[in-house]
């Protein structure tokens, strides 16, 4: 592939373009062939993948909460045991007769008194701060992903001076926070 196909490519944030663009700078800043370089690139690699699980952290602990929330919200409010349990416990609140808790509709409508305004708010709030991402946004301010994914390209230029910054931020930010890419050699 050409220097101006692998530039274009890099720009579009393809991860291999980024790649072969940090090392076809370590091969001429270094003067070594393709082999050698890819060495020097597998150290910049495990560079920048340093302390890579902190940063993906919040993001991990976000889903986990959202998920275990949304599916705890479930039993909650339609099942019978669960919502029985929680009344009695966080609760105390008069429940309907029996006769009146006999479907998963009828348990829903018993504890949506006292579980409508707990998940509207939740909801509410949800809605709000999505807004506000969004008009973070637009206004080009960078929320936390982008924010930690700079920091962490300015780590590998402050690394690696000798090689260009751009190709390096390129790479770094093209890296993946779950798992890296797997690039053939």
């Amino acid at each position: 592939m050409s220097n101006e196909q692998i530039l274009h490519f890099a720009h579009l944030e393809v991860p291999e373009a980024c790649r072969e663009c940090v090392i076809r700078d370590i091969m001429v800043v270094d003067q070594i062939e393709y082999d050698e370089a890819m060495k020097v690139f597998d150290r910049i690699a495990a560079s920048n993948r340093e302390g890579m699980p902190l940063y993906a952290f919040p993001f991990q602990a976000g889903f986990a909460a959202a998920f275990l929330g949304g599916w705890v919200s479930i039993p909650l409010v339609f099942d019978e045991a669960t919502m029985t349990w929680f009344n009695h416990h966080f609760v105390t609140a008069e429940l309907p007769p029996a006769e009146d808790l006999e479907t998963w509709l009828e348990v829903g409508a018993a504890s949506w008194g006292w579980m409508e305004p707990v998940l509207g708010q939740i909801s509410f709030f949800l809605l709000c701060m999505q807004f506000a991402r969004a008009q973070l946004q637009n206004l080009g301010i960078r929320p936390y992903f982008n924010w930690q994914r700079e920091k962490r390209a300015d780590r590998l230029v402050q690394m690696y001076p000798r090689y260009d910054p751009e190709f390096l931020r390129a790479y770094s930010k093209c890296d993946r926070l779950a798992s890296p890419h797997q690039f053939e050699k």
